[in-house]
């Protein structure tokens, strides 16, 4: 069987614009430097696994409060 390394190429390019897509949307709610989360998502989906780990570990953090009201929220 023949690796097609463009293939290969085109399949990790598309990866990490889908994970760095999705780290974006995940690291605006749950980080508060969402920027500096999705550069690394970015650079962690060159290595597959790598990114599918990051996505999940963002998906599973709490959403952190974005009340800018300036009152305490019980």
């Amino acid at each position: 069987m023949n690796i097609n390394a463009t293939l290969l190429g085109e399949i990790i390019f598309f990866s990490g614009i889908v994970i760095g897509v999705l780290s974006y949307y995940l690291a605006k709610r749950k980080t508060s430097t969402p920027k500096i989360a999705t550069f690394i998502g970015v650079l962690l989906a060159f290595i597959p696994p790598l990114g599918l780990i990051y996505i999940a570990i963002l998906v599973l953090k709490k959403d952190i409060n974005q009340n800018n009201t300036g009152e305490a929220v019980e």
